[in-house]
């Protein structure tokens, strides 16, 4: 098992926490975790995008000019995609971009992307994190005391403690997430996961859900 250094909000030792081997020890092939981003991200589309065929543009009901005898094609509407102000030809419509990927591959993508940040030394464990009232000050501080201000940093605690969340929005590239709810790309798409020691035995019981 892995064993990481416990610090409190100082940046000071206290303890040592040994890691779950069946969720931090995990290495996987890229492609999975590359899987897992891909439909993260595609779960997140609304696909609300849309374009108006000659069906839907207003006007055009009535047929511009007769059938024959006046030496210019036919047509029979001013809506037509050949006209200008007419619908357009194949254009995107509403659609769902969501689909399902079997469980064991999200959570074995999901296991191989703490692997890569604990091995690559962007992890802190701390003892703990609450707070009394909502507070960005106290949240900077520290992430100061960790040399973390310029990085994007993901918190994960073990439930969700709402001074926290409300301490760190407003601080630019921080997120903070319950262990329950974490994810593939959060966890990628930041720099730095600074957890509590409880978070990371929740995570740690992830193996087995």
């Amino acid at each position: 098992m892995p064993e990481v250094d416990i610090k409190d909000k100082n940046n000071t030792v206290v303890g040592k926490i040994a890691l779950s081997d069946d969720f931090f020890g995990v290495s996987a092939k890229q492609g999975v975790l590359h899987e897992a981003v891909v439909n993260f991200l595609a779960n997140q589309r609304q696909g609300t995008h849309a374009t108006k065929t000659k069906g839907l543009v207003s006007g055009g009901g009535k047929k511009p000019w007769k059938q024959k005898h006046t030496g210019r094609a036919r047509s029979g509407s001013t809506r037509s995609p050949l006209w200008r102000g007419g619908g357009t030809i194949f254009g995107p419509q509403p659609r769902d971009y969501s689909y399902k990927l079997p469980k064991k591959v999200k959570r074995l993508a999901l296991m191989n992307a703490f692997h890569e940040k604990l091995s690559n030394g962007e992890v802190v464990v701390l003892d703990g994190l609450s707070l009394e009232k909502p507070r960005t000050k106290d949240i900077v501080s520290i992430l100061k005391s960790f040399d973390l201000q310029n990085k994007s940093v993901l918190i994960i605690l073990p439930e969700k403690h709402d001074a926290v969340v409300l301490s760190a929005r407003n601080i630019p590239g921080v997120r903070v997430v319950r262990a329950a709810d974490v994810n593939v790309y959060d966890v990628i798409a930041h720099a730095m996961l600074l957890m509590t020691k409880d978070a990371a035995l929740k995570l740690g019981e992830i193996k087995g859900s």
